[in-house]
């Protein structure tokens, strides 16, 4: 059997300003991947000090240059993950996606690399789909409506006229279609919106600026140096399980608390009735899906 190459691509940018867990998601992947291509955006911290000491051999620095006129739908994502897709060498089997703020628990990386080999020749196959949870105010609440994708395209064959689609949550061929894509057996702890307060306005303004412009930034922050956490909850539920290893540091070291009552939900007519046709059929209405999946 033939040796599967596997490479690894992510951006970033200001890691260290906005506390991007870049170093936990890379080493997240790195088990699987031969390298991992980051492009560095031009940065205001050491964020190209700290991806540099990820590992000494399996790193492949792209120096990179943002946009920062591109602020519509937040495309600027899109074109900086293109920049690293594109150093991904072309014969390679697989291409695994990883964001800056993403983390593959280590319990994946077996099923995660069973799908890869068991694909890896499957012409049908354009990537591989991975389920998500999405933390939210600390590491001990996930979103618990589906306001949070459920799933979404990391892997994906490097070869065939794929790139990031609009503000890189996913994927699309060159002529628009969607992606084909198996179940990779893998699940995406999505740590986004776990920051310390302060922070987390700092991103979120740095992030609006990409969708918004610089009235509708300061309108959206309203002069609050703190980001509010109990602003725009529509339902969370209480995490249960394990957070991946590499992450075990950064949460020792959280400095800041955020409670909430699982009971407390602002579900309105829609939700309840989605969330019903969910739990009798299998089916929510009107769920957003950017891919065909074949299994």
């Amino acid at each position: 059997m033939a040796r599967m190459t596997v490479i690894g691509f992510t951006f970033i940018r200001n890691a260290v300003r906005y506390d991007y867990p870049i170093v936990e998601a890379v080493r997240s992947i790195l088990p699987l991947c031969d390298r991992v291509v980051v492009a560095v955006g031009k940065s205001e911290d050491a964020t190209l000090a700290l991806v540099r000491a990820i590992h000494p051999t399996k790193i492949e620095i792209v120096q990179t240059v943002w946009d920062d006129t591109l602020r519509e739908g937040g495309r600027v994502l899109a074109v900086e993950t293109n920049k690293a897709l594109a150093a991904v060498a072309s014969d390679a089997d697989w291409a695994f996606y990883i964001q800056g703020d993403e983390v593959l628990h280590e319990r994946y990386h077996a099923p995660v690399r069973a799908a890869m080999q068991r694909y890896r020749t499957d012409a049908a196959t354009d990537g591989l789909l991975f389920d998500y949870r999405h933390f939210y105010g600390s590491y001990d609440y996930v979103g618990a409506t589906r306001r949070w994708y459920r799933r979404e395209v990391r892997i994906i064959r490097p070869n065939r006229a794929i790139s990031s689609y609009r503000d890189a949550q996913g994927f699309r061929r060159a002529d628009g279609s969607k992606l084909r894509v198996r179940r990779s057996g893998g699940t995406i702890y999505h740590y986004g919106w776990v920051k310390p307060p302060e922070t987390m306005q700092r991103k979120r303004m740095a992030l609006d600026a990409f969708w918004h412009t610089d009235a509708e930034v300061a309108a959206r922050a309203a002069g609050r140096a703190s980001y509010d956490f109990s602003t725009g909850v529509d339902a969370l539920a209480r995490f249960e399980g394990t957070h991946p290893a590499v992450m075990h540091a950064r949460i020792a070291a959280r400095n800041w608390t955020f409670d909430h009552d699982v009971a407390f939900n602002r579900f309105g007519w829609k939700e309840r009735f989605r969330r019903w046709m969910e739990r009798h059929t299998g089916w929510y209405p009107g769920e957003y899906r950017n891919y065909r999946l074949l299994d």
